[in-house]
């Protein structure tokens, strides 16, 4: 159980320490951030939303707190739709074979461990 507990939190802070990365340049309205989103197609107004999006979801999901279980479900939720849909729209964008793929592959296989491994210790918390 120590160890499920070490690694999610791992696993989990890499994450979330991703996710804090993408989310300042869209708070801060960056012309980076700016820029790419209108290569991608979306609207300036939907920079702020999602970055929030993404801070209220980092913070749900590093809060220890139990009781917590549904927020957690939604937050895992949400980030992974973030992640797949800005992985989808820089295939359609770019195409396959492009570096930029792994900037969202990576982070959606550091989600879905963290949740297998957030999973696994609240059924063994329910057991115990």
């Amino acid at each position: 159980m120590k160890k499920t507990n070490i690694l999610f939190w791992i696993v989990t802070v890499l994450l979330c320490g991703y996710m804090v990365y993408s989310a300042i340049p869209g708070i801060r309205m960056t012309e980076k951030t700016i820029g790419v989103f209108a290569w991608l197609g979306y609207p300036k107004y939907f920079i702020p939303m999602i970055s929030w999006a993404k801070l209220a979801g980092v913070v749900a999901l590093l809060i220890p707190v139990k009781g917590f279980r549904t927020i957690k479900e939604w937050a895992y939720a949400g980030l992974f739709f973030d992640l797949a849909g800005a992985l989808y729209s820089v295939y359609q964008m770019a195409g396959f074979f492009t570096d930029m793929l792994w900037f969202f592959i990576l982070p959606i296989i550091f989600l879905f461990i963290s949740y297998f491994l957030w999973r696994k210790k609240e059924t063994a918390a329910v057991v115990a």
